[in-house]
């Protein structure tokens, strides 16, 4: 076989918007939509009730504008007549702005054994206050080598000596609990209710 027989295509393929097909796809438009009556809710916010599917597709075309299923789970279905892009724009702006307000909240870890001395102790509390003051929650784990795991009560100690320390400003979201080789416990920002 000689190579210049040997032909090579090239297959070129057009990057598809997938994140706008999604949303396109959450809502049934004109005669997507399947039930046989719908409940209609105008252009003008009027509420028409329940009416066949055909007369409310007419509405639409009358109004130059889209009838969108917003409601699907209902019986029947509730739809509108509205601008289908102007609809989904509107729907993403709102997305974002309660992403905007969602906190996120980062939780620090600070790591200690059991024969941690205190004054390298107080450093890592030291840090622990600046993230709580920050409003980060702070996760506290005392590590076990060896033998050290038979000295519970040590770490215990330990803890409730943390805690104690940064009470003014945090409060204790979960106890102090053994997870295999570790003992942890978990702050929150915010001085403990009395």
């Amino acid at each position: 076989m000689c190579l210049r027989e040997i032909t090579i295509t090239r297959v070129t393929s057009r990057k598809i918007n997938t994140r706008f097909r999604k949303r396109s796809d959450l809502f049934r438009i004109n005669e997507k939509i399947k039930a046989p009556n719908v409940q209609l809710i105008g252009p003008d916010g009027n509420n028409y009730g329940d009416i066949a599917l055909d007369k409310a597709l007419a509405i639409a075309r009358e109004a130059d504008l889209d009838l969108v299923e917003v409601s699907p789970n209902t019986k029947p279905p509730v739809c509108r007549v509205l601008d289908y892009g102007k609809f989904l724009y509107e729907r993403s702006k709102k997305e974002k702005e309660a992403r905007k307000s969602q906190k996120q909240i980062e939780i620090k870890e600070i790591r200690l054994r059991p024969k941690t001395t205190a004054h390298h102790r107080s450093f890592k509390v030291r840090d622990a206050r600046r993230w709580l003051e920050k409003g980060m929650k702070v996760r506290v784990r005392i590590r076990f080598r060896g033998r050290e795991i038979t000295l519970p009560d040590i770490a215990r100690e330990d803890m409730s000596e943390i805690y104690e320390e940064l009470s003014d400003i945090a409060h204790m979201e979960s106890p102090p609990s053994i997870e295999g080789r570790t003992m942890l416990m978990v702050l929150a920002p915010g001085a403990e209710k009395k």
